[in-house]
């Protein structure tokens, strides 16, 4: 049974079921790079995954993934590494830009100062930036509603260096994520599209199922 834990920030509350390190195993496609005029059909590889969410006490979750392949334990697959917070407006508080500390203390100080940050949905808004070795890094906006994450990629950025020599890699320009608990376990999908091509259908890139572990 998930019990809230004890000194998780107020303004964290939603994220509550995330929070953890999660193990289990998934698929990756390689469907999204594939060339349309080759007659080969599309390869899966299962991998296993470790995610941890955590916090040090202040008002964002910090977000760490790392893989390799099922099969072949000694490939090991890009890690991932984020921030994940509510979205909404900034305040003296909040610390930053870099390293400048926060002044005064947070006007969220009850769940009735959290209420007011639900959306018409009945989620609250969140952003999600996530880096990946490889220079990639995207910034996600959705929402979190119980215990479901939605996930859309506001910007993905591919440095210029990676995609004119590396052509195969088909930068995408658009993804969406989505992480759900189901009967205690963490299950989550990844969904990208082809850069330059708003109209095309998104295509499968991963999904796994995670259990808890701590």
């Amino acid at each position: 049974m998930f019990v809230l834990p004890d000194d998780l920030p107020l303004e964290l509350t939603p994220f509550a079921f995330l929070v953890g390190t999660w193990e289990g195993s998934g698929v990756i496609s390689e469907r999204f790079r594939d060339d349309p005029a080759s007659d080969q059909e599309s390869v899966s590889h299962e991998f296993v995954q470790r995610i941890e969410f955590a916090h040090n006490g202040q008002n964002y979750l910090s977000y760490q993934s790392t893989a390799k392949i099922l099969d072949d334990p000694g490939l090991i697959l890009p890690s991932e590494i984020g921030f994940w917070r509510l979205d909404r407006p900034v305040e003296l508080a909040d610390a930053g830009p870099g390293l400048l500390p926060g002044r005064g203390e947070s006007k969220l100080k009850t769940h009735d100062d959290l209420e007011q940050f639900r959306n018409e949905r009945g989620g609250f808004n969140i952003s999600a930036s996530i880096l990946h070795p490889t220079g990639i890094s995207e910034h996600y906006v959705g929402q979190i509603k119980g215990a479901r994450v939605d996930l859309q990629t506001q910007q993905g950025l591919v440095p210029a260096a990676i995609a004119d020599e590396l052509s195969p890699m088909k930068p995408y320009g658009y993804a969406e994520r989505m992480y759900g608990s189901v009967e205690s376990a963490l299950l989550w999908v990844w969904e990208v599209r082809e850069f330059g091509k708003p109209d095309a259908p998104l295509v499968p890139l991963a999904s796994a199922r995670l259990e808890r572990i701590a």
